[in-house]
C-alpha cells in the first residue's frame, strides 16, 4: 500500500517541506473532504479567521483521482467557510488535481500569506512560489492562458482578489465555487497553482482494477439517469421534474412552479443551444453542456443556474442564462451564492426595505452588477457579503434563503422536506450534496417517497449524506451515486405501481436504517455494483480491505469530525436551522403540509446519528469511530 504524498507550503516564508500522511490516518479518512476535515481540524487553530494569514487552505485529491476509473478527476479544497465561520470543502473537476498527483503529490497544505500576488508550481515534484503580479485583476480565463496548455491551473478571478465572500477558483471550465475558496486564496495573495508531472499514479492490482472499470463504465453507460438522462439533457434535465413536484424554486422561494418552465428546461437547451455535449477527464457520463456565448464554445449551465437565474428570479431567457454562467464563471464566482444573493436583493427592493437597483423578472442591468460586485465597487461590495450578512443589516431573515449563511441549492425544500432537513443539517451550510442530496428520491427523480412526509428522512438523509462523503473521499464524481436507483424504475415510471409500492417500502425501511450505524463495517461486509461500486474500485487501487460497509463508515467518520470542527467554531443546534418563509409558511397555503417540519425531523436525525439532544456527538459515538481521543 502506497501512502499519500502531502506538502505544506508556507506561502509567508516560502518554506516547503514534507507533511507525513500515517497508514491509519489514510485507513480512517482516505482523501479528499474526509481527510480534509481532518487535517483542517488538526492544524487550523480554533477561532481562526477564514481570512487571516494563520487560515489553512488543503487542496487534496483521493486515491481514484488519475487511476482511469469512472469520474475520478475530481479534487478537493478545505478551508473554514467564509460565509458560515464552520467547516468548507469545495469538488472540483479540471485536470488539476491529475496534474498535481502526476506531479507526485496528493495534496498540499498552504498556510500564511505571499508578500505579494503570487502563483504555485509543482513540476515534477519541485514546488516553488512565483511572483504574479502581472495577473493582478485578470479573469480565471484569461489568467489559464498564460500557462501551457497541458498544465493543470487552479485560479480565482477579480472577485478572489476582492475577498467577495463567495468568491470561487476556477480549473479549466470547471469551479470549485461554493463557501469562498476563492476568497481565501486572495487573502493568502495567491492568484492560483500549476501543476504538471509524468509521474504514474500508483495503483496496487492495476489488471483487476481495468475489468472492474470495463464493467462499471458499462453499467453506467447501459443506467438510464448516468447513459440516458444526463448525457442528453446534463443536470438541466431536472428542470421539468422538480417544477412538475413544487420543486423548482420561484421568486425568491415563494413558489415551486413557474409557468415558462419549459423555456428553461434541460429539453429546451439541448434542443436550441447545445452545440455538443462533453465531460470531465475519465467521465462516461458526459453531462457537460457546451454552448455559444459570444460566438465562443464554452461550457454551458448546471441546473442549480439555471433555476437560480431563471425561475428564482422570474427570468425566462435561456441565452441570458448561459451568458451569465460563463461571465460568473470567469470573474470567479459561485452562481448559486451569487443568484441567491441577488434573488434576495430583489425581494427587498420588493418590499421597499433596500434598493439595490435589482428587480425581478429585470435583467438588463445584472451583468453590470455581477462585475461591480466582483471589484466591490460602491453599495454592490455589500451584495458581495451573501444574503445573511444583508439580511443582518437591512432586514429580512424570514426571507434570506440560506442555512448557516450559505445559502440553499435549487431545490425548494417545502416539497423536499427530507431535502430541506439535509439542508439545516449539512456541515457546510445550505448544500444539497453535503445534506444528502434527497430531492433525487423526492422531487427530481423518479421515485418520489412521500415528499412532503417527515417519515424516514431523517433516517435517509443520514444515508444519502454519509454515502456522498465517502465517495468524495475517495476521488470520485458525485453524479456517479445517481445510479443506486435501478434502471427498472426508469423505465416503469413514477406512476407504476411497482414504482409506488418501492416509494412506500423506502419509508418502511427507516426500521431497518435507524441501527445500521452501529453495525456497518459487519452488516455490510461486500460490494455491489448496485449500491457502492466506488468500494471494489477502492480496494483494487489502494490495496486496502475495503467494502462497502467499511467506505461508508469513513463517510460516517468523516461527517462526525465536520460537525465536531462546527461546535468548535461556535455552531450549534441552533444553527440547523432555515429561514422561516420554509418552515413556517405553506407553499400552498390550502396544504398546511407544504413547509419543512424540521421541529419534528430534527430530534429523530440526532438520535440516529448517535447525538445527543444538542446535536453534540456523544461519547459513545465517538468510541465507536475512533474518535474518542479527540479527532
Amino acid at each position: 500500500m502506497k501512502l499519500p504524498v502531502y506538502a505544506q507550503v508556507n506561502l509567508s516564508t516560502g518554506e516547503t517541506k514534507p507533511y507525513p500522511i500515517s497508514q491509519q490516518l489514510f485507513e480512517n479518512y482516505i482523501g479528499g473532504k474526509v481527510l480534509g476535515s481532518k487535517l483542517l481540524y488538526d492544524l487550523m487553530p480554533q477561532g481562526t479567521d477564514a481570512l487571516a494569514p494563520e487560515s489553512v487552505l488543503i487542496i487534496n485529491t483521493g486515491p481514484a483521482n488519475g487511476t482511469g476509473a469512472p469520474s475520478s478527476s475530481r479534487f478537493n479544497l478545505s478551508f473554514k467557510n467564509v460565509l458560515t465561520g464552520g467547516v468548507a470543502s469545495s469538488n472540483c473537476g479540471g485536470q488539476f488535481g491529475v496534474m498535481l498527483r502526476r506531479a507526485g503529490f496528493d495534496g498540499l497544505i498552504l498556510t500564511g500569506k505571499a508578500e505579494r500576488l503570487s502563483y504555485v508550481e509543482i513540476l515534477d515534484g519541485h514546488i516553488a512560489i512565483r511572483d504574479a503580479s502581472a495577473f493582478a485583476g485578470m479573469d480565471a480565463e484569461k489568467v489559464q492562458e498564460q500557462f501551457d496548455k497541458h498544465w493543470g491551473k487552479l485560479v480565482i478571478g477579480p472577485a478572489g482578489e476582492n475577498l467577495v465572500r463567495y468568491a470561487g477558483a476556477m480549473s479549466g471550465e470547471r469551479m470549485a465555487g461554493r463557501c469562498g475558496a476563492g476568497a481565501v486564496m486572495g487573502s493568502k495573495n495567491l492568484k492560483g497553482l500549476v501543476a504538471f508531472g509524468t509521474k504514474p499514479v500508483p495503483v496496487e492490482n492495476k489488471e483487476a482494477l481495468d475489468k472492474y472499470v470495463a464493467k462499471w463504465v458499462s453499467f453506467l453507460q447501459k443506467h438510464p439517469m448516468t447513459g440516458g438522462a444526463l448525457p442528453r439533457y446534463g443536470s438541466a434535465g431536472l428542470v421539468s421534474g422538480a417544477n412538475a413536484s413544487g420543486a423548482l424554486p420561484t421568486h425568491n422561494f415563494t413558489k415551486g412552479r413557474y409557468e415558462k418552465f419549459q423555456d428553461i428546461n434541460g429539453e429546451t437547451l439541448a434542443e436550441k443551444h447545445l452545440t455538443r455535449n462533453s465531460g470531465c477527464v475519465s467521465c462516461p457520463i458526459r453531462c457537460e453542456r457546451r454552448v455559444k456565448v459570444d460566438g465562443k464554445e464554452v461550457k454551458g449551465p448546471e441546473f442549480e443556474t439555471v433555476g437560480l437565474f431563471g425561475s428564482n428570479i422570474d427570468n425566462s431567457n435561456l441565452e441570458w442564462i448561459n451568458q451569465i454562467n460563463y461571465y460568473a464563471d470567469i470573474l470567479g464566482m459561485d452562481t448559486i451564492s451569487l443568484a441567491g444573493t441577488i434573488a434576495f436583493a430583489m425581494e427587498l427592493q420588493e418590499k421597499g426595505m433596500a434598493d439595490f437597483g435589482l428587480r425581478f423578472g429585470d435583467i438588463e442591468n445584472i451583468k453590470d452588477v455581477i462585475e461591480k460586485i466582483a471589484h466591490r465597487e460602491g453599495i454592490y461590495s455589500e451584495l458581495a457579503n451573501g444574503s445573511k450578512w444583508l439580511s443582518e443589516k437591512y432586514g429580512g431573515k424570514e426571507f434570506a434563503i440560506h442555512a448557516k449563511g450559505l445559502e440553499l441549492a435549487s431545490y425548494e425544500p417545502r416539497q423536499s422536506v427530507g431535502m430541506g432537513l439535509g439542508y439545516a443539517t449539512a456541515n457546510r451550510g445550505g448544500c444539497h450534496l453535503n445534506g444528502g442530496y434527497l430531492a433525487l428520491v423526492e422531487s427530481v427523480g423518479v421515485l418520489s417517497v412521500d415528499r412532503n412526509s417527515p417519515k424516514g428522512k431523517a433516517e435517509m438523509t443520514i444515508f444519502f449524506q454519509n454515502m456522498m462523503e465517502a465517495i468524495s473521499a475517495a476521488g470520485f464524481c458525485l453524479f456517479t451515486a445517481q445510479a443506486v436507483i435501478p434502471g427498472v424504475f426508469f423505465h416503469l415510471g413514477p406512476t407504476h405501481p411497482v414504482t409506488k409500492f418501492v416509494n412506500k417500502a423506502f419509508v418502511l425501511q427507516r426500521f431497518m436504517l435507524r441501527p445500521i450505524w452501529n453495525q456497518l463495517p459487519g452488516i455490510l461486509p461486500f460490494n455491489t455494483m448496485f449500491l457502492m461500486p466506488h468500494a471494489e474500485a477502492l480496494k483494487h487501487i489502494t490495496g486496502m480491505k475495503m467494502t462497502t460497509g467499511k467506505l461508508l463508515q469513513v463517510g460516517e467518520r468523516g461527517y462526525n469530525v465536520e460537525r465536531l470542527f462546527n461546535l468548535r467554531e461556535g455552531l450549534t443546534a441552533e444553527d440547523d436551522t432555515l429561514p422561516d418563509r420554509l418552515t413556517k409558511v405553506p407553499q400552498e397555503p390550502d396544504r398546511p403540509e407544504t413547509i419543512v417540519p424540521l421541529d419534528q425531523m430534527l430530534p429523530l436525525y440526532y438520535k440516529v446519528r448517535g447525538w445527543d439532544s444538542h446535536g453534540v456527538p456523544t461519547t459513545k459515538k465517538l468510541v465507536r469511530l475512533g474518535l474518542e481521543g479527540g479527532v
